[in-house]
């Protein structure tokens, strides 16, 4: 019979830092959605978890590190998004809605809040080009989808770019009102916002 070893795998070691690694992350973004980059203590952070302020560095690094990481991970959520509109079936106008549902739950949430709430003034050179390269992503991929709707005939002829800044000016709102203890929730806002956006206001 093998005795069970009390000893963790070193798989299990990498699971449980990641897993570590996230809760400080999402214990940092709340904290600094809430205050702002330069009201934010990492002691704050530190104290939110019951943990010091050296395991922060040891996991994230220092305040800038902390923050970059943050807009990172809510930026690759929105890549994420656009790769998997690209993958789905129908006209170019469904993919581009099912892309901009997931754009603006997005912005709702953690993540994507502390990317619209972050001026890339508070970081770094390095960490600006990282941030700045990341979105320009973005704004491209959406305009992937606008012009591949226009070419299938599902959306009417116009300027991508102009459509693409009015798409993401609008839904990057939600990021400083939306409340998630509203009457409604990310998605039924992001849904009724993307009706209002891709299909009007005026009675049909």
């Amino acid at each position: 019979m093998t005795e069970t070893s009390p000893f963790q795998t070193p798989a299990q070691k990498q699971t449980e830092r990641e897993a570590k690694r996230q809760a400080v992350l999402r214990a940092a973004v709340r904290i600094f959605n809430e205050r702002g980059f330069h009201a934010t203590l990492l002691e704050d952070v530190a104290i939110s978890l019951g943990i010091s302020k050296p395991t922060i560095y040891h996991y994230l690094g220092n305040k800038e590190q902390v923050l970059l990481q943050c807009v990172i991970h809510g930026l690759e959520q929105l890549i994420q998004a656009a790769d998997a509109a690209r993958q789905e079936p129908g006209r170019g106008i469904d993919r581009l809605r099912s892309y901009l549902r997931r754009y603006a739950e997005i912005n709702m949430d953690d993540f994507g809040r502390c990317v619209i709430r972050t001026g890339d003034e508070a970081l770094s050179e390095e960490g600006r080009k990282q941030f700045r390269g990341l979105k320009g992503e973005i704004d491209h991929a959406m305009r992937t989808l606008i012009d591949d709707a226009i070419k299938d005939g599902s959306i009417a002829p116009c300027d991508s770019k102009l459509l693409a800044f009015t798409l993401a000016g609008a839904l990057n709102w939600p990021a400083r009102w939306f409340s998630p203890e509203g009457k409604q929730t990310r998605e039924e806002v992001a849904q009724q916002m993307v009706d209002l956006l891709t299909v009007g206001f005026a009675p049909r």
